[in-house]
């Protein structure tokens, strides 16, 4: 197991970024912090702003299968689904090894694997890519693009990713995004924000026809050296997806803590 203390920062990260993410979205989201469960739920079509994760730490395999079941209930009572996020390195050995029969048991289904990761490693120099030039998105039509990628990349509907940024203040005046157009078409792009003194990566997305190309790596670069520029701060955080998982290594970050993403079962 790694250190649980890199794993905490991981799951403190997302319960801070995530709450100024869904009350951007919506001022009467549901933001919860129960015993052992964080709510962060927009309740819009955007999967990613309707989050639950277990805060616990050392939980046992039979604490755990009664969060999961509460958070399952919670779920259930929104109109919109989304995910439970779980960071297996906070749970007791136990409750590891039980944790798919549990989920079982509490109507929850595995959607994808993630990483927490973090390091410290601002500032950076800043970066370039041949193919691409680097533009900070701060309009409605700059986010609707920004939300069309990430779409794209995760297999949403155009709307639901459109549903989660545009008219967004947070994003057009506090989140350092940006996107890289490769003659003059966006077809990447990447996102910083400020939380707890540290620099939160998020929204990482390539265009699928422009992936292994290295623009994710790059813009994601350009999003750590504006943000870093801008707050000073020089610890970064983020949550892999597979595809991200081998990329941000090589920009300085460390994997802490596994992670699982749980839906409801249809």
């Amino acid at each position: 197991m790694t250190d649980r203390v890199d794993s905490i920062e991981s799951m403190e990260q997302l319960a801070v970024v995530w709450r100024d993410m869904v009350l951007d979205r919506d001022l009467g989201a549901d933001v919860r912090d129960l015993p052992g469960i964080a709510v962060r739920w927009a309740d819009c079509r955007f999967l990613f702003w309707n989050c639950i994760t277990l805060t616990e730490v050392g939980a046992d395999a039979e604490l755990v299968g009664q969060r999961l079941g509460q958070a399952a209930d919670i779920m259930r009572s929104k109109q919109h689904p989304g995910f439970l996020w779980i960071f297996e390195d906070l749970l007791a050995d136990d409750a590891r090894a039980a944790l798919s029969e549990a989920a079982e048991r509490a109507g929850l289904e595995h959607a994808f694997p993630g990483t927490g990761m973090a390091g410290d490693l601002l500032p950076i120099p800043e970066p370039s890519h041949p193919d691409l030039t680097f533009v900070r998105a701060t309009t409605d039509e700059q986010l609707r693009t920004y939300a069309d990628l990430n779409s794209r990349a995760y297999g949403f509907p155009l709307e639901d990713g459109r549903d989660g940024l545009v008219g967004s203040t947070l994003w057009k005046n506090q989140v350092h995004a940006y996107l890289g157009l490769r003659d003059g078409v966006p077809v990447t792009c990447a996102a910083t924000v400020e939380a707890a003194g540290r620099l939160f990566v998020v929204l990482v997305a390539t265009a699928p026809e422009w992936e292994r190309r290295g623009y994710g790596e790059a813009v994601t670069r350009k999003a750590l050296y504006e943000g870093g520029r801008a707050t000073g701060l020089t610890r970064a955080t983020l949550h892999a997806t597979v595809a991200g998982a081998p990329v941000y290594p090589r920009i300085g970050f460390n994997p802490n803590s596994p992670m699982h993403f749980y839906s409801l079962k249809n």
